[in-house]
């Protein structure tokens, strides 16, 4: 069962192992294709192409697509926050966990003790 939506942040932390998110390793990952680039590029950054096309091959089948619908309402939520510096990327994740009963998974501050978000650092 599909507890999590996991945000690129949890998916960085547990291609490095982090202790605070070890527990989320036997989870079933759900992300978005947006999540996957955003991590594809921050792998390219750090670790170079290899490990970037290795660590796409292991998340890539936890792609779930996104609905037009959830896009939409993702702007609104963005637009509504414009003030905290939100990327498209995680409102979209985020309206797509609340819309579909799952918990986003993030260690990013700016969604710190917001409803629906289990924050990990």
């Amino acid at each position: 069962m599909v507890k999590y939506f996991f945000d690129t942040y949890a998916l960085i932390e547990i291609t490095k192992n982090k202790p605070n998110y070890i527990k989320f390793v036997e989870e079933t990952i759900a992300t978005s294709k947006f999540n996957l680039v955003e991590l594809i590029y921050i792998t390219l950054s750090d670790l170079g192409e290899e490990s970037a096309k290795k660590i796409f091959q292991r998340f890539k089948d936890s792609e779930i697509g996104i609905p037009d619908d959830i896009l939409f309402k993702a702007m609104i939520f963005r637009f509504r926050n414009r003030k905290k510096g939100l990327s498209y990327v995680d409102c979209i994740g985020y309206v797509f966990a609340l819309e579909n009963g799952l918990t986003f998974l993030t260690g990013d501050s700016a969604f710190e003790n917001m409803e629906n978000v289990e924050f990990v650092k």
